[in-house]
């Protein structure tokens, strides 16, 4: 009797040992393609995260030229034929009391 609860363990052992070792390396092959995904996926997020930043570089570059001051009074004179104020043209006007 006690030989043939042992053999039915040594035989389960042996069946359990069987089927875990196929299913680990399956499991295996689904891990290995998962990370290989991610992978790409990374070197993809990282050559775009490069493209974002030299292209918002740009457009800081371009934001500091088309700020300049000579650059703002150039298009106020030649595109918007607009001239500097005289002190004739200035009218201050005060506001006294509360606002409603």
């Amino acid at each position: 009797m006690k030989e043939a609860i042992s053999l039915f363990f040594k035989r389960l052992f042996i069946f359990i040992m069987a089927i875990s070792i196929p299913l680990m390396l399956i499991l295996y092959a689904f891990q290995s393609k998962k990370y290989t995904d991610l992978s790409k996926e990374i070197s993809n997020l990282e050559t775009q995260q490069e493209k974002l930043i030299e292209e918002n570089k740009n457009l800081i570059s371009d934001i500091s030229i088309l700020t300049t001051a000579d650059r703002i009074e150039s298009v106020a004179v030649d595109e918007l034929q607009m001239h500097k104020a005289k002190s004739d043209d200035i009218v201050r006007v005060e506001m006294t009391g509360e606002r409603k």
